[in-house]
């Protein structure tokens, strides 16, 4: 009998192990995808682009959720969270990407976001945080500044010193959207993407009209760039996100944020010869270090993060 019990926590918890693996491929996407579309055309007409099509495509369910009577207050709520989780993020991602920031360490910068979503987790979720959790944390700081450093010194860096400081602005953004998507009414992951995206593909049509970037380029790379960021990135990165976080809480999730660099590190150097160096690789795995400190710390699980979490 016992077996039989153990045995769904046994596939849950296998099942959560993938999706995060997933997750973090997916998220990782992301920042080549932006480094491909850098590449063919300005920023702005990259974002209108990638995400005009997905408003068309996810309207009806953003039609179904307004006409099944998902309240006023939860639907402006989740309209805030898209612009700052999806518009404020991307855009300081494209931004540092497009000045010559490597995929990796805008990568780690942004994936630094677990710092402060523990240091505020207490305060706003009640959720304690341990010793050997604030541990992980301080690695995963001297990870950024190993990794930042190293890439802002590299003979083949062209980004402007102050260019480093744009993925924590959009690091910033994502964290505000985490705590707030939370006190919110829980709302199926793919309504949460719809009213994401469409209001991404507002704001973002509207300035590429205002600057006059609306008009795509006549380039197959461009629309494989879209291909791209539209499947793996949005559909698999933010799908996944908003997921686990239900399934499996705040905390865990955002720590799975530190493997993402070393993979985007990884990638942008086999895909576009981004510097990969020692102290970059040592960075990276003191990032690796970090999650497991942070997420195996002694006494937490996967259940009691998320019991904890739900702590509103």
């Amino acid at each position: 009998m016992s077996i039989q019990i153990g045995l769904p926590a046994v596939r849950r918890a296998a099942a959560s192990v993938g999706l995060g693996a997933l997750f973090v491929l997916c998220w990782s996407s992301g920042f080549i995808g932006a480094k491909l579309g850098a590449g063919v055309a300005p920023v702005t007409t990259v974002l209108m682009w990638r995400f005009l099509p997905l408003a068309v495509l996810l309207l009806p369910v953003l039609c179904r959720s307004v006409g099944d009577g998902v309240p006023i207050a939860e639907m402006r709520r989740q309209v805030l969270v898209g612009v700052l989780s999806q518009s404020g993020y991307l855009l300081s991602v494209y931004v540092a990407i497009g000045l010559g920031v490597s995929t990796g360490t805008t990568a780690l910068i942004d994936g630094s976001q677990p710092l402060v979503v523990a240091a505020l987790a207490g305060p706003l979720l009640g959720v304690a945080v341990r010793g050997r959790q604030w541990w992980g944390l301080g690695i995963g700081v001297l990870a950024v500044v190993l990794v930042t450093g190293a890439d802002a010194v590299h003979p083949s860096t062209v980004a402007p010193p102050w260019a480093y400081a744009i993925p924590f602005l959009g690091m910033l953004c994502l964290v505000a959207a985490t705590f707030l998507e939370r006190r919110g009414v829980p709302l199926p992951p793919l309504r949460v993407l719809a009213i994401h995206c469409v209001t991404s593909a507002v704001i973002f049509t509207g300035v590429a009209f205002a600057n006059g970037t609306a008009v795509p380029p006549d380039s197959g790379g461009f629309w494989l760039a879209l291909l791209w960021l539209i499947v793996l990135a949005t559909f698999g990165g933010y799908g996944l996100y908003w997921g686990l976080i239900r399934r499996i809480g705040v905390t865990p999730v955002n720590t799975l944020m530190f493997l993402v660099p070393p993979v985007t590190g990884v990638w942008g150097a086999v895909m576009f010869g981004e510097p990969l160096t020692l102290v970059t690789g040592v960075g990276f795995g003191l990032a690796i270090v970090a999650v497991l400190l942070v997420v195996r710390a002694p006494g937490r699980t996967a259940g009691s993060w998320r019991k904890a979490d739900d702590v509103q």
